[in-house]
């Protein structure tokens, strides 16, 4: 059975399309279609259900499907087991947009030295979507906000630094619940694992607001300030000062409200040796 067939396979469950598998492996519809039908062959059973343009996994499929992640994980890990220095191959990193400027850039600076072999993948996203890929082992490793809630078994957590919530604005404050009051609030949307914890400070302080707009980018919600369209509660991150220099910052003194950024990664990954010399850069950033 052929690792790249269940590659394909796989790409066209999370993608949805034949077509779009095929795109995403350089390869025709046709190929990628002849790779799902020798599988199907071999396995004595139909894996894909197809409607129109869109094909997704069958009942049969999605009993296996956990099995044959875990193969194709295990064969693109023998390069790095064959490594005398076990720092060869593909590491898929996810990382929220907050620390794309800041951590991120000395992370792959340093890589470039100590690991020249070594191919990061690096894929944005918000905490909740990269939780969800490295869940399903899209995703080796990612960093993100701590969730609001226990991490599944098979992932392992690591604090890394926390962030305090602050007041940002175009005047310095002395009176943070007056400040807000007194000016149109930008929201960090509260549906965000970040923003839930912005929301709970209004809550908590019996603060209501009702929002000039509800967003989740904390990059817009500084740019937004700094034209003077009003004030916003945001987790003071690294960056911040350096994306909008005139903003007044004002920070919440209580851990209960700061924002934990943590480095999940997935215990059946197979690229434990790739994961570990993440971490070291991480540490010496």
């Amino acid at each position: 059975m052929d690792s790249r067939f269940l590659q394909s396979l796989i790409i066209v469950i999370e993608t949805g399309s034949i077509a779009a598998a095929a795109r995403s492996q350089n390869l025709t519809a046709a190929a990628v279609s002849q790779r799902v039908k020798s599988l199907e062959n071999a396995l004595g059973c139909r894996l894909l259900s197809r409607t129109g343009h869109s094909a997704k996994a069958t009942q049969a499929c999605l009993q296996i499907l956990p099995r044959l992640k875990r193969i194709v994980a295990e064969v693109d890990a023998v390069a790095t087991d064959l490594d005398s220095k076990q720092l060869r191959g593909e590491l898929r990193v996810g990382v929220i947009s907050t620390l794309l400027s800041t951590l991120l850039p000395r992370c792959v600076q340093y890589l470039a030295d100590s690991a020249p072999n070594l191919l990061l993948q690096i894929v944005p996203g918000t905490s909740k979507a990269l939780y969800q890929q490295l869940q399903e082992q899209q995703l080796d490793l990612a960093i993100l906000i701590q969730p609001p809630f226990e991490p599944a078994k098979v992932l392992r957590s690591e604090f890394l630094f926390a962030e305090p919530l602050a007041l940002i604005g175009l005047q310095p404050s002395t009176d943070i619940i007056q400040s807000i009051s007194r000016h149109a609030f930008i929201q960090y949307d509260k549906s965000a694992w970040g923003g839930s914890i912005a929301n709970s400070f209004l809550v908590d302080k019996q603060i209501s607001v009702t929002p000039l707009c509800e967003i989740d980018s904390l990059e817009s919600i500084a740019l937004m300030v700094k034209m003077g369209m009003g004030v916003s509660l945001v987790p003071h991150w690294q960056g911040l000062q350096a994306l909008a220099s005139n903003l007044q910052i004002s920070p919440i003194e209580d851990s209960k409200y700061q924002r934990n950024i943590q480095l999940l990664t997935h215990r059946q990954s197979g690229r434990e040796q790739l994961i570990a010399e993440f971490k070291r850069a991480l540490d010496a950033v």
